[in-house]
């Protein structure tokens, strides 16, 4: 068979790095075609920082990373997968360049350090060349300038310090340090003056990175012509986009991609986008076969847990994490998570806004973000707001102290990453939103994305209020609004703040949920995911298919993940943490017995790190001391990145080695009898969930066996592939069921890809809540209802999801028989969920799945049923089953 352009049936995700460069990955091209993806999901392979484990730190564009195997190693990568059927698919990171040492390594940022705003390369990147004196601020000093004055020298024409190599201003090259300094565009700075004086966008709060104006049409042509060409040859055949919501105009740039993906590939003005055109004023969704830009298009856009992709941006969907926080949910017993919050709450003693309430600590993390690492960010909002201000004598008498406090309080209240909103679009008045707009949602009657993020910026507004004392003061609050929505005008400060806020508001929520509050609230580790909600994580089986018929009505071939490259635990270290819900008292039991013998500096500590350990199943010190300080770090209760406490450091790590990494192997044993088996359901329940859901999943190198890893770096550990390794127990359950997923998408891809259909089914009995079970289809028609389903009758039941949630009405479709569209069959589903608890309950008993008509052979037990099956048979060797109609 041959790779198909359009919609991937699966992808593998492979972690490019020095110690795994493209070679390795062509050696294990034959094994992952075996194993029956359709596309390796690769990470960035464009030049990047010498070293890098990642390649997010891209420094040149022109080229494919040598240390990677270069252009010549991705060609022959790309031609031994074809050989395999399988196509490429690359991450590409347009938000961001490194700013490395020495700075030659990015020759634009080089050009511009050294002739300063006048540079044709000035335009490529977000300096605030009204900041510090016009010029741009390095903050690259390890203490103030004075104490590494003497560490400063010219040699071969450049400013020297350490590994760090500056381009001297042309005629500058002979002056006296102090006035060499001062002749520069650029300001060497102590690096903690970044939080504060920093004036150009980073990405998040990482100064090394530097964010780049991409919405510039020369600059998105330089920074991507060396992958559309890739594309255009045939190399690569789609594309992952990194952190969408740092761009300043992410819809924008979608567009421009759409187009220029589609030129380069011989489509242009080809296809559509799924309910409109593609093109610039269009809107709609990747269509299939052709796809978003030509090709399969999806964005690491993290949803919250109500919140809708855009519907008019022209991609396939997400990456898929808020797939992971629905299937994750699944898993999750609601009441016994309540009483280990409980226990942690009891045990941990934290208060509410540290880590005991988990939207009081949300709350929190965010004022001390943005009033402290975003600084900087904020300030820069401030200045312009003030010109805002200024050039309008309405506006005069707002101070710059009140814009200041406006901005905080709006930013710290958004629940969402960022709004999308344009000066100049259809709700820039900050008013009601209307229901003629075009796209998917006019004729359902629902708001649009823009108009959702006025009426979130409304509901903050009217909150951020409490922060002023004094009324009239108050007002400013709706300035700052309408300032972020675009309502006050169309100038070019106007823009930019409205473009800067967004960015802004996705930078504070990344630090102050995911890197801040996710390890302060810690009574359940796995809740605490990207694009997971730790304040209510349970997910219902009605949530899961509501989600699940919506995805397959809207978004068909968005992806899927579980573990990625970013996940603060994998899938099935997560599985186990999800066992605890089920088991609160013994954990509250054994924590308690476990730091007895071995006190931790602090409660929070030892409840944490147990549970760390507890992911692994082991105590490896190489692994687990170097996660735990970075939570502690990240958590910033006690020691922070940049304020180390080192003697609370020194504490930590000798706990932990005191602790789970010298705990007797009967420890072990004693956790694994009470864990072992619930999370050996949820870890292969979640798995087959992933694989036959709607979407296209996307597979972390080695999870196709059980993987059980930590936070980065202990998750880009080089893979071991290109051969099978030795697998028993549920490691050998796991490829079992992960090989006979992905190749019955790939042999029937009309089942599960765009145009299929899906019904959940519903089992009958007293423990029949335990079961989670639907059928994939091929036919046309996108279920919107449950259809329980038997022997002889049906009987729908409706789920209101999307827009027409908000006008009481449903979708529905039936499927009566899930073979009839072509001649094909369908695939049913079947998962345990709360193992633990059904055990308690009795097990199965006489409760029974009624499949649909027919016969149907289960393809990892060869076991055959019809009509309403028992669930203690068919789940008896397994706790999920996956059948095929004969």
């Amino acid at each position: 068979m041959t790779a198909d352009p359009g919609t991937p049936t699966a992808t593998y995700r492979l972690q490019l790095q020095p110690a795994f460069p493209f070679a390795a990955a062509e050696r294990a091209v034959p094994y992952l075609a075996s194993l029956g993806v359709s596309h390796l999901h690769l990470s960035p392979v464009l030049e990047a920082v010498p070293g890098s484990t990642h390649g997010y730190d891209v420094v040149d564009h022109r080229a494919v990373r040598a240390e990677l195997g270069g252009e010549q190693g991705l060609r022959s990568l790309a031609r031994t997968a074809r050989a395999h059927g399988l196509g490429l698919i690359v991450d590409i990171v347009p938000n961001h360049m490194a700013a490395p040492a020495p700075e030659r390594l990015n020759a634009p940022l080089w050009e511009v350090l050294r002739e300063g705003p006048e540079s044709p390369y000035a335009r490529w990147f977000d300096i605030d060349w009204q900041a510090q004196g016009g010029k741009v601020l390095l903050p690259v000093l390890g203490g103030p300038l004075g104490e590494e004055w003497e560490r400063l020298r010219v040699e071969d024409g450049t400013l020297r310090y350490y590994d760090h190599a500056f381009p001297l201003r042309p005629g500058t090259e002979g002056l006296p340090l102090a006035g060499l300094l001062d002749a520069q565009w650029y300001r060497l700075c102590w690096w903690r003056l970044a939080r504060t004086e920093l004036n150009y966008r980073r990405f998040f709060t990482i100064s090394e990175l530097i964010a780049v104006r991409v919405e510039d049409p020369e600059v998105f042509d330089a920074t991507h012509a060396t992958l559309l060409r890739l594309m255009r040859d045939g190399v690569v055949d789609g594309l992952r986009i990194d952190h969408p919501d740092g761009l300043a105009d992410p819809e924008g740039y979608l567009r421009r991609l759409d187009r220029a993906v589609r030129a380069a590939t011989g489509q242009a003005g080809a296809g559509g986008s799924g309910r409109g055109a593609a093109s610039e004023g269009g809107s709609g969704r990747w269509p299939a076969p052709e796809g978003g830009g030509g090709r399969w298009t999806v964005v690491e856009k993290i949803l919250a847990r109500d919140e809708r992709l855009p519907d008019i941006w022209p991609v396939a969907g997400t990456t898929g994490y808020d797939a992971l926080h629905h299937i994750d949910g699944l898993f999750v017993d609601p009441d016994g998570l309540e009483k280990l919050t409980a226990l942690y709450r009891a045990f941990a003693a934290p208060p509410a806004d540290l880590g005991g309430d988990w939207a009081a600590t949300v709350r929190r993390a965010a004022h001390e973000v943005v009033t402290h690492e975003l600084a900087a960010e904020v300030a820069r909002l401030t200045r312009t707001a003030s010109r805002i201000c200024a050039a309008d004598p309405r506006l005069r008498d707002h101070a710059p102290w009140a814009l200041r406090t406006a901005i905080r309080e709006l930013l710290v209240r958004l629940p969402v990453y960022r709004p999308y909103a344009s000066v100049g679009g259809p709700f820039a008045s900050g008013g009601r939103p209307s229901t003629s707009m075009g796209g998917p949602h006019a004729s359902l009657g629902g708001p649009s994305a823009t108009g959702a993020d006025a009426m979130m910026l409304r509901s903050a507004a009217a909150d951020a209020r409490e922060a002023f004392t004094v009324e009239q003061e108050a007002q400013v609050v709706h300035v700052v609004r309408d300032a972020a929505l675009g309502g006050l005008g169309d100038g070019p400060d106007h823009r930019d703040f409205c473009a800067r806020f967004a960015q802004t508001a996705a930078a504070l929520r990344a630090k102050s949920v995911e890197d801040t509050a996710f390890y302060r609230y810690a009574p359940l580790l796995s809740a605490a995911e990207v694009g997971g909600d730790p304040g209510r994580p349970a997910v219902s089986p009605e949530e899961f298919h509501a989600f699940a018929v919506r995805r397959s009505r809207d978004w068909p071939a968005t992806g899927t993940v579980l573990s990625t490259h970013d996940t603060k635990r994998s899938a099935d270290a997560r599985a186990r943490l999800a066992a605890l819900t089920e088991c609160p008292a013994w954990w509250g039991r054994t924590v308690a017995e476990l730091t007895r013998p071995a006190p931790a500096p602090d409660p929070h500590l030892a409840w944490t790190a147990w549970q760390t350990a507890l992911a692994l199943g082991h105590g490896d010190a190489e692994r687990l001391v170097p996660a735990v300080l970075k939570a502690v770090r990240e958590a910033g209760l006690r020691t922070t990145w940049t304020e180390r406490n080192a003697a609370y450091e020194a504490e930590v790590s000798a706990f932990l080695e005191a602790g789970p990494c010298a705990a007797d192997p009967s420890v072990w044993t004693a956790i694994g009898a009470e864990l072992d088996g619930p999370a050996r359901a949820n870890a292969l329940g979640a798995a087959l969930l992933q694989l036959t859901m709607p979407g296209v999943p996307d597979l972390y190198m080695g999870t196709e066996h059980i993987y059980t890893a930590l936070v980065d770096p202990d998750n880009r550990r080089p893979p071991e592939l290109g051969g099978e390794p030795a697998a028993q127990g549920p490691s050998a359950e796991k490829l079992l069921l992960t090989r006979a997923a992905l190749r019955l998408r790939r042999e029937h891809p009309g089942w599960f890809g765009p145009g299929s259909g899906y019904a959940p089914l519903t089992a009958e009995g007293p423990t029949a809540a335990h079961c989670t079970a639907f059928v994939r289809t091929g036919t046309s028609e996108r279920t919107g209802t449950f259809v329980r389903t038997g022997t002889s009758e049906r009987t729908e039941t409706p789920v209101q999801t999307g827009a027409s949630e908000r006008m009481g009405a449903s979708v529905r479709t039936s499927v009566d028989d899930p073979g009839t569209a072509g001649g094909e069959r369908g695939a049913v589903t079947v998962v345990t969920r709360l193992s633990r608890r059904l055990a308690e309950a009795g097990g199965w008993g006489a409760t029974r799945l009624p499949l649909p008509p027919g016969r149907w052979r289960d393809l990892l037990t060869g076991r055959t049923a019809e009509g309403a099956v028992s669930l203690e048979e068919l789940l008896a060797r397994l706790p999920v089953a996956l059948l095929v109609r004969i």
